[in-house]
């Protein structure tokens, strides 16, 4: 999509060096302007990057893409990279380590959808006639909701094996919150774009590669090489109104685009607009742990397996990184909306991810599982509750706010985040 010229050149600072700041300082150069970014850490990516533990390259904490990330997919190709060599994309597999599940085929979304859920395996006719039944509900009311409701009201009426095999783990692993506290029609939106968007919105992306190459590292340099001035190690400590620009450090600009996370947004703007520094500091948050595990010689039947999750078993999702680039036999286990687990600690936390793999993977596994390195991302997301009051991406003329927690219809996802950026920059015209 091409991108409409600025009006004039404007001198635009971006602070934040995450996907969100690097999605809008791309989208800024090609529409003609001077950009400079600044970020706080020695390195672009923010939360969604590469981290370097004994030896091994981890992502800080395992993600997914769907092919109805649109946006995400632009800006990689723009920056050089290629969707086949950094991502493998798949029909949507939701299945455990016996093969049942949700399995998708090619072809129209809806169509492909009722066929899955009518092969499902396990599952009785009445449990597939009340997900079909809801689904058609929810597609006459165009995937909307009361904004108070929550997923596990929204869903009452299905029966109590869908709701424990598809919804509680769907909606956990897509808005990190439990379903008795997430925002229904957040769900119904994120539903309505992978699931009813057209063909391959419903895809898995999986990346074979780490996060920081995926889109980082790469957008950074064609910055550079675009003429950007990228700053690191630098975090910004004061930013003014001044007249009708800005001023970042005393250096004056003519737009900002604040993309750091929810705690520095409120610090730059508490005196700016108390208002919506206020809403910034007030969001709440889910962890994410991220327990990666090696069992030499093990290959699982997918790359992505669903796992049983209780209060002994913590992890919902297991992926297999030797499927995607990683070591042979390296697994990730996911544990989404993991505060009541980081509240037993870590060695607890990985003692029953453990012994959870052990009895639900155990035909799979062909060596003994050894530890590897336990991640804990204590801010990973925010709580996506009904009702929830985001902050709102304009904050004042010439100053936009971009993050997977600016007011927008998706929750906290790559996403999000680079959605909300190039809405930013387009919106200063």
């Amino acid at each position: 999509m091409a991108v409409p010229p600025a009006r004039a050149p404007r001198r635009l600072a971006v602070i934040g060096a995450g996907w969100a700041g690097l999605a809008g300082g791309v989208e800024a150069v090609r529409a003609g302007h001077a950009v400079t970014v600044c970020e706080m850490a020695p390195h672009p990516g923010g939360r969604a990057r590469e981290v370097r533990q004994g030896g091994f390259v981890f992502d800080n904490g395992q993600h997914i893409l769907i092919g109805a990330y649109v946006e995400t997919l632009r800006l990689m190709r723009i920056v050089g990279v290629a969707e086949q060599a950094a991502l493998l994309r798949t029909p949507l597999r939701i299945g455990d380590a016996a093969g049942r599940g949700l399995h998708l085929r090619a072809g129209a979304p809806v169509p492909a959808f009722i066929a899955a859920v009518a092969r499902r395996a396990g599952w009785r006719w009445s449990d597939k006639l009340s997900l079909l039944a809801a689904a058609g509900t929810w597609a006459l009311r165009r995937f909307d909701c009361d904004p108070t409701l929550d997923v596990a009201s929204l869903t009452r009426g299905l029966s109590p094996t869908v709701r424990d095999d598809l919804i509680e783990p769907l909606c956990v692993a897509a808005l990190n919150t439990p379903a008795s506290e997430a925002s229904a029609r957040v769900f119904l939106r994120v539903l309505r774009d992978a699931l009813f968007a057209g063909p391959g919105s419903a895809d898995l992306l999986l990346p074979r590669i780490s996060l920081s190459a995926m889109f980082p590292l790469p957008a950074a340099r064609w910055l550079e090489r675009a003429g950007a001035t990228l700053r690191f190690s630098q975090r910004v400590q004061t930013l003014e109104r001044d007249g009708d620009k800005w001023r970042v450090d005393g250096q004056a600009f003519d737009q900002v685009l604040l993309a750091t996370p929810p705690g520095e947004s409120a610090r730059l703007t508490q005196a700016l607009d108390p208002g919506w520094s206020a809403a910034a500091a007030a969001l709440g948050y889910e962890p994410i742990v991220t327990v990666y595990a090696q069992a030499e010689g093990t290959r699982l039947p997918e790359p992505m397996i669903a796992l049983r999750c209780d209060e002994k078993a913590p992890a919902q999702f297991v992926f297999d990184r030797g499927q995607l680039g990683g070591p042979p036999g390296l697994l990730a286990f996911v544990i989404s909306g993991a505060a009541s687990w980081v509240g037993r600690g870590v060695e607890a936390t990985l003692q029953a991810t453990l012994e959870q793999a052990r009895t639900q993977l155990s035909n799979h596994l062909r060596g003994p599982l050894q530890p590897v390195q336990t991640l804990i991302e204590k801010r990973a997301t925010f709580r996506c509750t009904p009702a929830l009051r985001r902050p709102a991406l304009c904050i004042a003329a010439g100053l936009h706010a971009a993050g997977d927690f600016v007011d927008g219809p998706y929750p906290a996802t790559i996403e999000g985040s680079v959605r909300s950026a190039v809405q930013a920059v387009r919106a200063f015209g």
